[in-house]
């Protein structure tokens, strides 16, 4: 079946098959959050973005096999709710950016730099840090060698613009130019997005739109 993206709380995962990676979305928690299972296909080893909500529904997903690691993106309540109990029940290593580990209740056992790699078996991660929704936020980047990158964005890029910065314009400001100078500078428009709350996008579907975010200002 082909991999849209497209999930709802109570629904299925949503699994997109690469060659070294596969990648499973699922919906959790009364604020629709995107849960992210990444399995590396030649070692079987998992890492989970996003310990959101609804732990016996990640824990079914995460399955037998546990998982190594889970990635907090930021320090916001509504993507850890979960992580306490998915961490206690696997013994995974937690993982938050630094500057937002210390708003996550639960231990950050790695706090995490931009440019720092996070590995999954034998794939690797980067993460990026990205200033204004929190302090700490970070996107991390699969640079697949078989395809286009994939780029799991937490609450930083969504279709249509960047994330709440609640009117702050400073903040705004920074997140934009984050967003812009990490992501798009740096990644080609076929890369595909994986935001922490709905629909996926890409690199390209969104980069027209920047002069028109920065202009109205969110």
């Amino acid at each position: 079946m082909t991999y849209s993206g497209a999930v709802k709380v109570g629904g299925p995962a949503s699994v997109h098959e690469l060659t070294d990676l596969m990648i499973s979305k699922v919906a959790v928690g009364a604020m629709n959050n995107n849960a992210y299972l990444l399995r590396c296909r030649a070692t079987g080893e998992q890492l989970l973005i996003d310990a959101a909500a609804e732990p016996e529904t990640l824990l079914a997903l995460i399955g037998d096999d546990g998982i190594a690691s889970v990635v907090t993106t930021h320090q916001h309540g509504d993507h850890w709710q979960a992580l306490a109990q998915v961490a206690g029940a696997t013994g995974a290593r937690t993982f938050a950016g630094r500057y937002d580990a210390e708003g996550i209740p639960v231990p950050t056992d790695v706090l995490v730099e931009d440019g720092d790699t996070i590995t999954v078996g034998r794939v690797e991660l980067t993460a990026r840090h990205l200033v204004g929704h929190t302090p700490g936020s970070i996107a991390l980047v699969y640079d697949d060698p078989h395809g286009a990158p994939h780029l799991f964005t937490g609450d930083c890029l969504f279709p249509g613009g960047v994330g709440n910065t609640h009117q702050d314009p400073e903040a705004f400001a920074n997140l934009l130019n984050d967003v812009e100078t990490k992501l798009f500078d740096r990644l080609p428009d076929e890369t595909w997005v994986y935001p922490g709350h709905g629909h996926d996008t890409t690199l390209g579907a969104e980069r027209p739109q920047l002069p028109e975010w920065r202009a109205r200002g969110w």
